[in-house]
């Protein structure tokens, strides 16, 4: 149950969600994969909405490159690790919610344990190696994936609900080119909302998820797109093989 001081802060959101939405938030947990560019607006936003226990991993210090994006850190804490800085942040915008911060890298050896009984894994990062390793474990706990890039002004959302839409290796069958590419703070902004809005839909039942539905924003035209997937029933994730998928990267481009 809801306390009375929870019922006040969450006032204006449980006029849309009710109370029970607001429930389903607060015994909810996510596993926010990166406190970065994408991990910043979205775990900000997860825990202003009352999401009850936000789990954040990252393994990187805060550079003074990041702060143009990664709007969780401050100049004061550059050469803090990213989790310490996130979960100080995060805790005084929220008190009443629970931030687990960890230090470490995801790979194939921890990444289930960490994942723990989440109900949702979120796609903060910019690289694609872990996030194949997370769309593998998303289909493995039969939770949903909730996957974002970005590059310059431009970005890229998707709901994965696994067995039911194209996974992540469905849409990208091959990565792109390992790099560094440019990024304004804002398209991460973006971005990041659109993933956490997805997340709250999926956790209260309300609205219409992006599934099977890439959602590609262009900053430099101010438009947003949508590319129709496909499930591939050869996936090597979810199928039985390994074939080209709904994504072209020569027609689309891609984003990190």
């Amino acid at each position: 149950m809801i306390s009375e001081q929870e019922r006040n802060r969450y006032k204006r959101q449980i006029m849309l969600f009710g109370e029970s939405g607001q429930e389903q938030l607060k015994t909810a947990t996510i596993f926010i994969a990166g406190a970065g560019g994408l991990g910043s607006p979205i775990a900000i936003y997860l825990a202003v909405a009352g999401v009850g226990r936000i789990v954040l991993v990252d393994k990187d210090s805060v550079e003074l490159t990041n702060l143009n994006r990664q709007i969780l850190h401050f100049n004061r804490d550059i050469g803090e690790r990213k989790t310490v800085s996130a979960s100080v942040k995060l805790r005084e915008i929220n008190p009443d919610i629970s931030i687990e911060a960890i230090d470490i890298t995801i790979d194939e050896t921890n990444v289930l344990d960490l994942i723990g009984d989440a109900d949702g894994i979120v796609d903060a990062l910019d690289n694609f190696p872990t996030r194949y390793l997370l769309n593998k474990a998303a289909y493995i706990k039969e939770i949903p994936f909730f996957h974002g890039g970005i590059r310059g002004l431009c970005g890229q959302a998707t709901t994965i609900l696994p067995g039911k839409t194209a996974c992540l290796a469905c849409t990208f069958p091959h990565p792109p080119p390992v790099e560094v590419f440019p990024v304004v703070g804002v398209t991460p902004g973006f971005i990041g909302m659109v993933q956490a809005t997805e997340v709250i839909k999926y956790l209260t039942g309300t609205g219409e998820l992006l599934l099977n539905r890439l959602l590609h924003w262009d900053g430099e035209r101010s438009t947003v797109d949508e590319i129709r997937l496909e499930k591939n029933p050869r996936c090597h994730v979810c199928g039985k093989g390994d074939v080209m998928g709904a994504v072209d990267q020569q027609d689309h481009g891609w984003i990190q």
